[in-house]
């Protein structure tokens, strides 16, 4: 019986290790995102987090996915609204307010970080 319970543990630790592989991927993946491809690599992490978001149920990691896919939803929603008062001002502004573009990408790298950091400590976002 003991046998099966070392077994089950050494199961559940390799499962662990794979599921903080795969967040410390998705989050390097949401941080190059916005810096080297315009995005494109935000949604393929965003891809691979729906794709484990189940298989992380019970653990910290579940959280993380879950932060990662509604900062990338939100972050999504608020440059979709700042692009219509933008396309409207544009000719007006002469262009100024483009730097209001700035300020979801911030806070999207700052959620980011923020949960990679947490996952190094080995800890769970909030919901």
């Amino acid at each position: 019986m003991q046998t099966l319970e070392v077994i089950d543990m050494d199961n559940q630790r390799e499962r662990e290790a794979g599921l903080r592989r795969i967040a410390l991927i998705d989050y390097s993946l949401h941080i190059a995102g916005p810096i080297l491809s315009m995005g494109i690599l935000s949604v393929i992490a965003l891809i691979m987090n729906y794709i484990k978001r189940d298989d992380a149920q019970g653990t910290i990691y579940a959280s993380h996915m879950n932060w990662m896919i509604r900062t990338f939803w939100w972050t999504l929603f608020w440059i979709i609204v700042l692009a219509i008062p933008f396309a409207l001002l544009t000719v007006i502004s002469f262009g100024l307010l483009s730097w209001l573009f700035v300020l979801p990408v911030i806070w999207y790298l700052y959620r980011m970080i923020k949960g990679l950091l947490r996952l190094n400590e080995g800890r769970a976002m909030p919901e």
